[in-house]
């Protein structure tokens, strides 16, 4: 029997509306959530440009109101935040630990182009009578989603706020786990920050909880700055946005950094030609990170990575979502992981305009689309 779901679908041709999907009832291995927040980030824009049809959303959280009969590690009436990077647990890279750019099930890395999700598990959604793709194989702006049990991660709460466990499964994940995960930061360090967006300020407060001594954040908005210090900033730098390369910027860093630089820098701008700008800011031996999925071709003098420098790009922070997801609800629940404070606007899913122009001007750390 199909379910009906109220949906947000990106039409291929630059925008989007809000109409119907119909949902098939669950194979074995799937499963029905019904979606009760779900949070946006500029990825979520960036589907409107994939020139196909797709149920937009890949960040949220929710209920399970619908089992297929394989299923046996979840229950009707679970909690769950779901994770677009879902692992098959058998290939070489999850048997290697890298969950998240699993062989078989990564709609990034299967899919081979980039963001543009790959084409599995397919035939449960259907628009205008026609199978329709689910972003990164989830589709949280929607009503109902119908995902693979392996999509899911359970969360032990009674009394959830929703809206903070949606933005877990993929700013915040991003932010924290290339800290804790992909630099494995350690305590006493000092880490500057480019970029105090939603992605950033999971940066600065995963090299807070990890213990870091300074933490500079960098922007060129003097409003993101006095929020980063609330996220744990110790240090603020105001970026002029005609320092190109962030040169002047970076020679700050060094100078606020014993003139060495800093330990640690961070890419969390998703600006090209800020690619190669962290190598600037950090040591010599010291570690740079390019957080933000920067995805075109950019020219870098080779001679920032003088001397030993290490320049990483991570995806999705390195996630195990069985295993950082509780992690990070265990910080949450603790108050050492602020998410209420970071989500600045709630919005009903008619509002997605709205939300999505917000979001483009700066306006919000963290927009959330809530369902009844």
């Amino acid at each position: 029997m199909s379910r009906l779901s109220k949906s947000a679908i990106a039409t291929g041709d630059g925008q989007f509306v809000i109409e119907e999907v119909s949902l098939a009832a669950p194979q074995p291995d799937e499963v029905i959530v019904k979606m009760r927040a779900a949070g946006l980030c500029h990825t979520d824009y960036d589907s409107l440009s994939w020139g196909k049809p797709i149920v937009m959303g890949h960040e949220g959280a929710g209920e399970i109101i619908e089992l297929g009969e394989a299923v046996r590690a979840f229950e009707v009436g679970d909690k769950v935040i779901l994770n677009w990077a879902t692992p098959c647990m058998s290939c070489f890279q999850c048997q290697e630990g890298n969950q998240h750019i699993c062989e078989n099930n990564s709609p990034v890395v299967a899919g081979g182009n980039g963001h543009t999700p790959g084409h599995a598990h397919l035939e449960g959604t259907k628009w205008k009578g026609q199978v329709i793709e689910r972003s990164f194989n989830l589709g949280t702006l929607s009503e109902f989603a119908l995902v693979k049990e392996s999509a899911l991660v359970k969360v032990e709460e009674e009394e959830l706020n929703f809206s903070a466990a949606a933005i877990v499964s993929c700013g915040v994940m991003t932010g924290y786990g290339s800290v804790v995960n992909a630099a494995k930061l350690q305590a006493g360090s000092s880490v500057a920050v480019l970029g105090c967006g939603g992605v950033g300020l999971n940066v600065i407060q995963a090299a807070a909880i990890s213990g870091a001594a300074k933490i500079i954040a960098v922007d060129i908005n003097a409003d993101k700055l006095a929020l980063a210090k609330q996220f744990g900033a110790t240090d603020t730098l105001l970026a002029n946005r005609a320092d190109e390369g962030l040169i002047q910027a970076a020679e700050k860093v060094r100078e606020m950094c014993n003139g060495r630089g800093a330990d640690y820098a961070f890419e969390c701008t998703a600006v090209p030609a800020l690619g190669a700008a962290p190598l600037a800011m950090v040591r010599n031996a010291g570690t740079a990170v390019q957080v933000s999925g920067i995805e075109e071709d950019i020219t870098i003098d080779m001679r920032l990575f003088e001397w030993d420098k290490i320049y990483i790009n991570p995806l999705y922070g390195q996630c195990r979502p069985q295993i950082d997801f509780p992690k990070l609800m265990a910080l949450y629940k603790k108050g050492e992981l602020k998410l209420d404070e970071m989500i600045t606007r709630e919005y009903k899913l008619e509002d997605l305009s709205l939300a999505f122009d917000d979001m483009l001007k700066g306006r919000n750390a963290k927009g959330v689309v809530v369902f009844e």
